[in-house]
């Protein structure tokens, strides 16, 4: 695609972003149905199933990656997708709900479910931030000892968030006094038109058909999206950081504003949590495909992305347990910090990227 004009690589990559939000809310209504008819959320395979339908655009963009040897825009698109995943909730939060006497999203949705949620991406990313620091040559069996790590951490959260989701030894099962009632692992309260009154193979078939729209959709977005960053000078981690970020992430905000309107509060941040714990697992893969070390060749730029989007998910964890009900332009004093610390960091990513 490198030879083609700046114009039609916008055209192309405005037409694949399209496709992931219109397929991104199809994969969010049929794994609803499938949820209930399934009985995933019981289950932990249901955490896990999930949590691949909302990042297929990152997968797809991720085993592109690799594949063209393009591992800067992987990490970058992997690293940026997370903090931007985050500044999420704050469209969530200030677009969600609105009017006289609503509270902020961390006040509905608190519970200590979410807070180790939060924790499980922390102590994840803490981990890439680790493994950057390794040595290159330490890679045996195309695999390396971090991003096993990272996958064993995500398995150990998923075990621990479907535990607690079950029961905590604290007052009202860790539910905080006037927030909204939640079932760890399942997305909806019922499943939601227009799917629910299909039967179960047609239902497979549209969520099949979405996810391999969504697939080749990302692999256009990459490739499309890395060629104009070329023409246009712009680095790969500032593109994967930015503006394929963003693309990759309008399956999470369509899912999340039909949360909210759904009254599932608790859903719209934990689905966040969730994706951005499961995107570190994305290495794994890239390691697999490229046969190459990917975290220890992180540069300044992928390791100050990790720092901000752990600086940004603990400034949701403290909004979770103080629960602020104070609103500042139309969001709550959380969401508002993490807009400034957001702005503030793609700012210096920018003076790194320079």
């Amino acid at each position: 695609m490198d030879s083609l004009p700046l114009w039609l690589l916008a055209v192309i990559f405005l037409g694949a972003a399209a496709v992931v939000w219109i397929a991104g809310i199809q994969l969010s209504k049929t794994t609803d149905v499938l949820d209930d008819r399934l009985h995933l959320g019981s289950a932990l395979g249901g955490l896990i199933v999930l949590a691949v339908a909302t990042n297929l655009p990152e997968i797809a963009i991720t085993v592109s990656a690799a594949l063209s040897g393009n591992l800067d825009v992987a990490v970058g698109n992997i690293l940026g997708g997370i903090a931007l995943q985050t500044v999420v909730l704050v469209v969530l939060d200030a677009a969600g709900k609105r009017g006289k006497g609503v509270n902020p999203l961390t006040y509905r949705a608190a519970s200590l479910v979410l807070v180790l949620e939060a924790v499980t991406v922390v102590a994840v990313l803490s981990v890439v931030m680790a493994g950057s620091q390794l040595p290159s040559g330490l890679i045996f069996a195309r695999l390396t000892p971090d991003v096993i790590l990272i996958a064993a951490l995500w398995i150990v959260g998923l075990f621990l968030v479907r535990r607690a989701g079950k029961h905590l030894p604290w007052h009202e099962d860790g539910l905080a006094p006037g927030a909204t009632p939640h079932q760890a692992g399942h997305r909806r309260h019922k499943p939601q038109p227009p799917h629910s009154d299909r039967p179960t193979w047609k239902i497979v078939l549209i969520f099949t058909v979405s996810a391999v729209a969504t697939l080749v959709a990302g692999v256009l977005l990459e490739r499309a999206g890395d060629a104009a960053a070329n023409q246009i000078g712009l680095s790969g981690v500032l593109f994967g950081a930015t503006v394929l970020a963003l693309a990759t992430s309008l399956p999470e905000i369509s899912t999340g504003l039909q949360a909210i309107k759904q009254g599932d509060d608790n859903l719209a941040i934990s689905d966040i949590f969730g994706g951005n714990a499961f995107l570190p697992v994305l290495f794994l893969v890239a390691t697999v495909i490229s046969g190459k070390a990917v975290l220890p060749e992180a540069n300044a730029s992928d390791i100050y992305l990790t720092a901000l989007a752990a600086l940004l998910t603990l400034v949701y964890i403290v909004g979770i347990v103080f629960r602020s009900t104070k609103r500042v332009a139309g969001m709550g004093i959380d969401s508002l910090i993490v807009l400034i610390l957001y702005i503030v960091g793609i700012a210096g990513l920018f003076a790194i990227a320079n």
